[in-house]
């Protein structure tokens, strides 16, 4: 059982989800007797004292995400029977969600909220926006603008896309062809094939030379370079998901940065370079807002769709195997869930 705050919940998790971010720490840095995982859904057995959201009650079904692989919370993970979460920092599960689908949208939410509407302002998220037509022209009014959603097949990308059209904006991706019709469906005003040799320039073009943010899901050097090659003349703004390759920061006008989502939990993160960071008041602070504003977009059916499912099998062991397979590069375009109980 993991130890338990006044402002948290905890939960019995019966679904999990495994992201990238978990094979990678395996491999590349794991804290030994740490537990490991993101993203779960499951039922409230236990809700602190503090916690203000009277929604949070014994038997409640929730989703949502942890830090796991913590030097400083090793008993504390998605990838085990219980969970602890910060009340307010964790989705109710409305009815027309199932568990596994709610396991693969824990951490992409708060994602784009930590790398594109924390940095960049945008206006939040909103019903009204739901009705406007993903496929509009590239005339754009004062309020609205293009943003590249590099990856945009990815679990991250697909949420980006659904979000950033919810907000207004109009959001261009890269994927590969056979995911264009899914990419337009879900929000992106046109789709790029990120092997074409002139994709960056074919996105310049699309966008008017105007294009002044981009969202890397991937990040690496090929990633960056088309992204600072779609950027307008006039520059902007480059937000990658990893520790950014400065080889490919060739441009001046261009503000690049990179986000660490775990940091809206206002806990210090002593994991060393390039990844500690200080407890962070503001980061948690804005989450929380967050999380309360968008929750009315999670509890409309059919407004934000999770990510394909391939559902795997053997619980906790089955997750081993996933692992294994998402280090390998096998896994494209679904997410891995394993039901726990």
């Amino acid at each position: 059982m993991p130890s338990l705050e006044n402002d948290q919940v905890l939960v019995q998790v019966r679904c999990v989800a495994i992201n990238p971010v978990d094979a990678k720490v395996l491999y590349q840095g794991p804290i030994i007797g740490a537990t490991l995982g993101c993203e779960f859904s499951g039922n409230v057995v236990w809700v602190g004292s503090a916690v203000g959201n009277k929604r949070l009650v014994v038997g409640a079904a929730v989703f949502g995400c942890v830090y796991g692989n913590h030097p400083g919370q090793p008993d504390n993970a998605a990838f085990a029977e219980f969970v602890a979460v910060a009340g307010d920092l964790v989705y109710l599960l409305p009815n027309h969600l199932t568990y596994q689908e709610g396991a693969t949208i824990g951490v992409s939410l708060p994602t784009v909220a930590m790398s594109v509407y924390y940095p960049w302002k945008f206006p939040f998220p909103c019903p009204e926006s739901v009705h406007q037509d993903p496929q509009s022209s590239t005339a754009l009014n004062d309020t609205q603008q293009h943003v590249l959603v590099y990856g945009g097949s990815t679990a991250m990308g697909t949420m980006a896309l659904q979000l950033l059209r919810l907000s207004g904006l109009v959001p261009v991706c890269t994927c590969s062809p056979r995911n264009f019709a899914m990419v337009k469906a879900l929000g992106a005003a046109e789709a790029f094939d990120y092997h074409h040799p002139n994709c960056g320039d074919s996105i310049h073009q699309y966008t008017g030379g105007r294009l002044a943010y981009a969202l890397d899901c991937i990040t690496d050097l090929s990633s960056m370079r088309i992204c600072y090659a779609a950027l307008g003349t006039g520059g902007g703004r480059y937000m990658g998901l990893d520790p950014l390759p400065l080889r490919g920061h060739t441009r001046r006008d261009v503000k690049p940065d990179w986000t660490l989502v775990f940091t809206m939990f206002n806990k210090p993160l002593n994991v060393g370079r390039p990844f500690s960071r200080p407890a962070r008041p503001k980061d948690r602070a804005f989450a929380e807002g967050w999380y309360n504003a968008t929750q009315p977009l999670i509890d409309m059916p059919d407004l934000i769709k999770p990510h394909p499912i391939d559902l795997g099998t053997g619980g906790l062991h089955g997750v081993v195997q996933g692992l294994n397979r998402m280090r390998k590069g096998e896994i494209s375009g679904v997410k891995l869930v394993y039901n726990i109980i």
